[in-house]
């Protein structure tokens, strides 16, 4: 009888791919931009910001507005950000259409779900907890949970080492360049969504599958994890 694979870790990056999180990120940078006196700028350019943590998507806001501050003044900005941030988290947030099946399929097909973002390690387990997420996933890896963070490899490794895996069995999931970085920097193939916050276009991310709806996740994952599959990531 031929021998069981090992269970594969499937790491997902969090805004932008499990989660729409920008109208709750976006409200919250408004407020700031209020305080520090700057107009709003308009949505279809800060949803572009989102991605790299909370700290850069306020600069990216404050260098957009044309608002020179000074760290101190920068840091308490951030501050408030994060204040204001964590008391509405999930208003408006929601996981994208058909996430919640595409767990369910994959944990019945026995793989390991972790996510590795450059969200706090906080305010992911509290978004997640307030979406009834957090049970799904054997490791939350934020930002601050290791001593590096995307497109750092060693971010990811250490998820799918937590997480009781192997990079030689592992997916990356997610919509930036960034994840896309982060995954061939460990050796690891990814597949990337369309829905996330990217200024580059999916298909021009450098994935090794896109996907268009979580309903071909299952599919997918099945595939890279193929001998087919690691064949053509590898070559």
């Amino acid at each position: 009888m031929a021998e069981k694979a090992a269970p594969a870790v499937i790491a997902f990056d969090l805004d932008g791919t499990l989660v729409d999180t920008a109208p709750d990120l976006l409200d919250t940078l408004d407020i700031v931009l209020d305080e520090a006196g700057a107009a709003r700028l308009p949505r279809e350019e800060t949803r572009k910001m989102i991605g790299a943590g909370a700290r850069a998507l306020v600069q990216r806001g404050l260098d957009a507005a044309g608002i020179p501050l000074d760290k101190p003044e920068a840091d308490k900005l951030y501050e408030r950000f994060l204040e204001h941030y964590a008391a509405h988290i999930a208003d408006r947030s929601a996981p994208f259409p058909g996430l919640i099946g595409a767990l369910d399929a994959l944990s019945a097909q026995g793989h390991v779900l972790a996510v590795c973002t450059n969200k706090l390690e906080y305010l992911s387990r509290l978004l997640l907890d307030r979406l009834g997420l957090t049970e799904r996933f054997a490791v939350i890896a934020g930002a601050d949970t290791f001593a590096h963070h995307k497109p750092d490899a060693r971010h990811l490794i250490s998820t799918i080492e937590r997480a009781g895996g192997h990079v030689e069995r592992a997916i990356m999931v997610g919509d930036s360049v960034t994840d896309v970085l982060t995954a061939r920097n460990a050796r690891v193939p990814v597949i990337v969504v369309p829905f996330g916050y990217t200024d580059t276009p999916a298909a021009e991310l450098g994935g090794d599958m896109l996907i268009e709806h979580f309903d071909l996740l299952p599919a997918s994952v099945e595939h890279l994890l193929s001998p087919a599959g690691s064949r053509v990531l590898r070559a």
